[in-house]
């Protein structure tokens, strides 16, 4: 299922009223489904809501409702008609599908043994649009490497919502690859959690994380980083979103091992993740010798390059 698939998810009646937003796909970022609430949509980083003729408005008041039975359909149409077969995605609170749309989903958790089971009663659906910006990282590959075959350990910091896991991914397909016929390709495992950097769907990565990656999916990153470290060989470990203890410690062990590292981390700006315990700690260690800052509002120079934390 490519993006412009993407409507084959959606109950029949949501379909119709999706269309002029889905010939839209390379700019949509979310389309949420709420039941007895405004059909909306994220479109350029943008909020707004659907009406029942599929015209996209900035105001909720006349925007279309979306039904139970609407949300219900969709959650068949996603999972095939069998849900149970998407029961460990579901614990997460996530479905990944066809060409890498990750599926957030929200209804009554059922706990067993103080963990959950699975999701009932869904009521909730946020579809993330999968995007790829093949060469986003161009610039950047000279500045990471260390020489013809290694690179610097890298952070990637940014915010919510500025495209830290699009450019983490196209990292790693450079690096996979090899880059301008200097920069040799090297082995790759990424520890994709959250089915966001390949986006595997049945094992197959829906995203080009390049010819030498290795992905362990749907896994917790410190059990991931190890993994892939006593079974992979990897030269270079690629991480979204690190901030716990248990991160940061599978980290120094990978290092310890010969491993780099590039990894992502939520913040506004290297001194705002300086000032959080755990990952300022790491920063004062030096852990990463490069952090890439990405800013939002800086179109032509929108990755800023920071060198040991200075």
């Amino acid at each position: 299922m490519s993006v412009t698939g993407i409507e084959r998810i959606f109950s029949i009646n949501l379909r119709k009223i999706l269309c002029n937003v889905l010939n839209m796909a390379d700019r949509i970022n979310e389309i949420r489904l709420r039941a007895g609430q405004p059909l909306m949509v994220i479109i350029d980083n943008m909020e707004r809501f659907v009406k029942l003729d599929g015209e996209i408005i900035a105001n909720f008041e006349n925007a279309y409702i979306v039904t139970v039975n609407e949300i219900r359909e969709t959650m068949e149409y996603i999972s095939n008609y069998s849900l149970y077969a998407y029961e460990e995605e579901m614990k997460q609170g996530y479905i990944t599908v066809a060409g890498g749309h990750r599926i957030g989903i929200c209804g009554k958790a059922i706990i067993e043994n103080n963990t959950v089971k699975t999701l009932r009663y869904i009521s909730f659906i946020n579809i993330r649009i999968a995007h790829e910006i093949i060469g986003c990282s161009d610039r950047l590959i000279p500045k990471i490497y260390k020489d013809s075959e290694s690179i610097y350990n890298t952070l990637i910091i940014s915010p919510p919502g500025r495209g830290k896991t699009t450019l983490l991914r196209d990292l790693v397909r450079n690096i996979s690859n090899g880059y301008n016929g200097y920069y040799r390709g090297l082995n790759i495992g990424i520890a994709d959690e959250r089915s966001e950097i390949a986006a595997c769907y049945l094992g197959i990565p829906q995203n080009d994380v390049g010819i030498r990656t290795d992905v362990i999916d749907g896994i917790p990153k410190a059990t991931g980083i190890m993994m892939l470290i006593r079974t992979m060989s990897p030269k270079v470990i690629a991480v979204d979103e690190i901030g716990s203890k248990e991160d940061i410690k599978a980290i120094r062990q990978g290092i310890n091992c010969g491993c780099r590292f590039i990894c992502t981390v939520h913040g506004d700006d290297l001194e705002d993740v300086r000032n959080k315990p755990v990952l300022g700690d790491m920063i004062k260690e030096k852990i990463f010798c490069k952090y890439i800052v990405i800013d939002k509002w800086d179109k032509s120079e929108r990755y800023k390059l920071v060198e040991n934390g200075l």
